[in-house]
């Protein structure tokens, strides 16, 4: 069974029409998720929870996608 891993994360933001973090050592890490709902509830709680602070941002990353478990492995993945 393939995983669909999810990073949900955010932060406040330089400027709000931008992805640009104010201070990339204050983002905050929500978790990661084992599927795109569970992901979005967290994402949504997290932005209904800053809604007031128009820059803050949350955010989920297909982590799934950072991988291809078809392709071959790297050199560095090799090394470890």
């Amino acid at each position: 069974m393939t995983q669909r891993l999810h990073l949900v994360f955010g932060g406040e933001l330089t400027d709000p029409t931008r992805s640009t973090f104010k201070n990339v050592d204050d983002i905050h890490i929500v978790g990661i998720f084992p599927d795109y709902q569970s992901a979005y509830d967290a994402w949504k709680s997290e932005a209904h929870r800053t809604v007031d602070n128009a820059h803050m941002r949350y955010f989920i990353a297909h982590l799934h996608r950072l991988r291809d478990e078809e392709a071959a492995a790297s050199s560095t993945e090799e090394l470890g």
